[in-house]
Formats: C-alpha cells, sequence, structure tokens
C-alpha cells in the first residue's frame, strides 16, 4: 500500500536544537529527503551544485518564482533562497517524505502552497531562554554582537509557535527526538495517507463473502 510523500517541516528559534534534530531524523530514515535550497549566492569553496544547493543567478531564480517553481522563497543579506517544487513533488510520487529544516516565515508560505494538505510542521521550543542564550555561547562560534542579534531574533520567531501541528520542548535532544520520530511514525499512519486501505479491505471482504 505505497503511500504518498510527506513535507516535513522542523521550525525553532537558533540555538533550540531544530539543526541536530533534522540530522538524528535524517540517521533514523535514511530515505527521508533533505530539501535542498535554490540560492543566488556565489559557491563557496567545496560546495556542489546540486547537493548543497542549486545555485542560479539572480535572474533564472525569478524566472522560477515567477512560474510557480518555488514552494517558498525568501531574500536574506542581498541574496534569495527558496524551495524547488520540482524534487518535491517527484519525492512525494515515489512515496519518500522530504525534510525542510526552515523559519516560520518559509514553513508559512509552503503551509499556504498547493502542497500544504501534505505538510506535518513541528516547531522546536527551548526549555528556558536562559537555556537557550547558554546553548549560543556554547558553540563558540559567534561575537556578543551576534548572539544579541540572534537572541532578538527569537522572541519574534517563538511568537507563531501556534502555527504548527506539533510542538516540541527541547530540554533533552534523546527525548526529543524519541518524540519526533514518534510524530512521523503516526502521521505516516493516517487512513487518509494509506491510499492502498481500501482495496485492502474491500479484498478482506471478498474473503469473508468466500466463506
Amino acid at each position: 500500500m505505497k503511500r504518498k510523500g510527506l513535507l516535513i517541516i522542523l521550525s525553532s528559534p537558533s540555538g533550540a536544537g531544530k539543526s541536530t534534530l533534522a540530522k538524528r531524523l535524517m540517521a533514523w530514515d535514511e530515505t527521508l529527503r533533505f530539501s535542498v535550497s535554490a540560492t543566488t549566492r556565489a559557491p563557496r569553496p567545496g560546495e556542489v551544485d546540486g547537493k548543497d544547493y542549486y545555485f542560479r543567478s539572480r535572474s533564472e531564480f525569478e524566472a522560477m518564482v515567477a512560474a510557480g517553481e518555488m514552494l517558498e522563497h525568501a531574500e536574506v543579506f542581498g541574496n534569495l533562497y527558496g524551495s524547488p517544487k520540482a524534487p518535491v513533488e517527484q519525492a512525494m510520487a515515489e512515496g519518500r517524505d522530504t525534510l525542510f529544516d526552515i523559519d516560520w516565515q518559509g514553513g508559512q508560505q509552503i503551509r499556504n502552497s498547493v502542497l500544504g494538505k501534505d505538510v506535518v510542521s513541528i516547531f522546536v521550543l527551548p526549555p528556558s531562554i536562559a537555556e537557550l542564550d547558554r546553548r549560543l555561547r556554547l558553540r563558540g562560534q559567534d561575537s556578543d554582537a551576534v548572539i544579541a542579534g540572534r537572541m532578538a531574533k527569537s522572541e519574534a520567531e517563538i511568537s507563531h509557535w501556534a502555527e504548527y501541528d506539533y510542538v516540541l520542548v527541547n530540554e533533552d535532544i534523546d527525548r526529543a527526538e524519541q518524540e519526533l520520530t514518534t510524530i512521523l511514525t503516526a502521521e505516516r499512519m493516517r487512513r487518509e495517507r494509506q491510499p492502498g486501505l481500501s482495496e485492502f479491505v474491500r479484498g478482506l471482504n471478498r474473503e469473508f463473502a468466500s466463506r
């Protein structure tokens, strides 16, 4: 009973654990497809077109948007970023789920797209703001000014938690991972997502009739 693939949206403020959970989810199920974004920025050393990003010129990117070939898109620091629709539709037809590690704005656009009915959205919250600040500092990657900017942005991001289907509080990463895989397992088993189920039950009824 082949099912149609899902679009799994994972969002959180920076430092809440979204990227770690995304990596763990991909390791949990290797059939998951991670959504590769398109961008107008130049490739960095070692980056591969089609693997890290789909690198496109601004005119090519804008043409894709105009043709309705992007599920979501936004401009960040002068560069355009977006999620191409075609690879997602192909994965769905193959019964494979696509994972999106995106912010609330991208998630909102995908939920409002033509594929919105196949979206499962999950927002990850930190256990406290103090812990969020601690995690950002523990990374050792950003200056105090950058961390302050991320913390300021977090308040606006967290305000959108109620738009999501599920909300996880990531106090313990192992428990959050277990909760995440439980959500995905249950969503895959929904009756409406098993297109061959009606025919299977009809077969059972024919067995009853032949007894």
